[in-house]
């Protein structure tokens, strides 16, 4: 049980207090094996440290979003109106996170995360606060991985300031599930249904899509919801399932413990992978299949557009006019 180190000294505390004598009589009891099952655990559950941090990986210098990206860094690109970076602070937010460690490059600047814009709620009052001033409620913190080298190297650069669980959202993939206005806006829940997962089975999760092109993804075999391997890009007539790993990850609190050990010089760009293999094959690696949800993906110009055109389409405020153009526009 991975109590993390606040929560752990907390738990204990609360364990041998007269405050609780439920927990008292059961953490004495003489020790049957057979006694022990989910439901006499459940007690234990709100001692369970909660997923207080969310990393927002965003260090890449999106080369192949250039010129685009030279005047604009790509987390910062709109989906239609709502910019990437927001769609994350929020979802996040959404899942219980209350503080945001954004990892980014030299001279890369997001702090428009952080700003205040609720002046210009009287120009659209439509437009919901949260979308205005997105991080007004959690505390922000930047740190910068000065060279490329993947994304174990920027996950290890804010471990220092995460206490417990954290989860980790890549900043050019958008997991959505809610497809609305900015008067109507609700994030997506995707990190939500991580953390879920990891109070209920308190193992490490990675959030999964059912994908058709199985040869540009790194892609699951799965036993029930726990992944028992990881092929990146298989032949499509031997890939495992379509189940795609997406770019949403929820990791244990001691993973900087493991990325020390799994260390860039050794594994390089594939110190992530290592870590997951590490799961995989010790507490278990849980596979939390999105099926509701669409896979948005700012990496490239043509995935983008089509993320665009996408979500427009689904939009109660755009999707039947842009569905009635876009018709008329094929004709031509």
């Amino acid at each position: 049980m991975d109590l993390g180190r606040a929560s752990q000294s907390r738990f204990e505390r609360h364990l041998w207090s007269q405050k609780w004598p439920t927990l008292t009589n059961w953490a004495s009891a003489p020790y049957n094996p057979e006694a022990i099952t989910l439901e006499s655990l459940r007690p234990l559950r709100q001692y369970m440290p909660e997923v207080s941090d969310a990393l927002l990986v965003a260090g890449g210098l999106g080369t192949r979003m250039l010129p685009a990206s030279a005047y604009l860094a790509k987390e910062n690109l709109p989906l239609v109106d709502v910019p990437i970076l927001v769609h994350l602070a929020r979802e996040a937010i959404f899942a219980g996170a209350k503080r945001l460690h954004i990892i980014t490059s030299p001279g890369k600047d997001l702090h428009s995360i952080t700003q205040n814009h609720m002046q210009l709620k009287q120009k659209a009052p439509y437009v919901r606060d949260m979308l205005l001033f997105p991080t007004e409620e959690v505390e922000v913190f930047t740190h910068v991985q000065t060279e490329p080298k993947g994304l174990g190297d920027a996950i290890y650069q804010a471990l220092d300031a995460v206490d417990g669980p954290f989860l980790v959202l890549l900043g050019d993939n958008l997991i959505m599930n809610s497809h609305h206005s900015p008067n109507t806006y609700h994030p997506s829940n995707a990190s939500k249904l991580l953390v879920e997962s990891y109070r209920e089975k308190q193992k490490p999760c990675v959030g999964l899509i059912e994908v058709e092109q199985v040869q540009h993804y790194g892609i699951t075999r799965l036993e029930d919801d726990m992944i028992s391997e990881v092929v990146e890009k298989p032949d499509p007539s031997n890939a495992p399932s379509k189940w795609a790993l997406c770019g949403r990850y929820l990791f244990p609190s001691h993973t900087k413990e493991l990325l020390d050990k799994y260390d860039h010089e050794t594994h390089g760009e594939l110190q992530s992978i290592a870590l997951q293999q590490h799961f995989i094959e010790n507490e278990g690696l849980v596979g939390v299949r999105l099926k509701n949800h669409q896979w948005y993906d700012a990496g490239q110009p043509m995935p983008w557009l089509k993320s665009q055109i996408d979500h427009a389409l689904r939009r109660e405020d755009l999707g039947t006019e842009l569905r009635a153009w876009l018709q008329q526009r094929l004709q031509r």
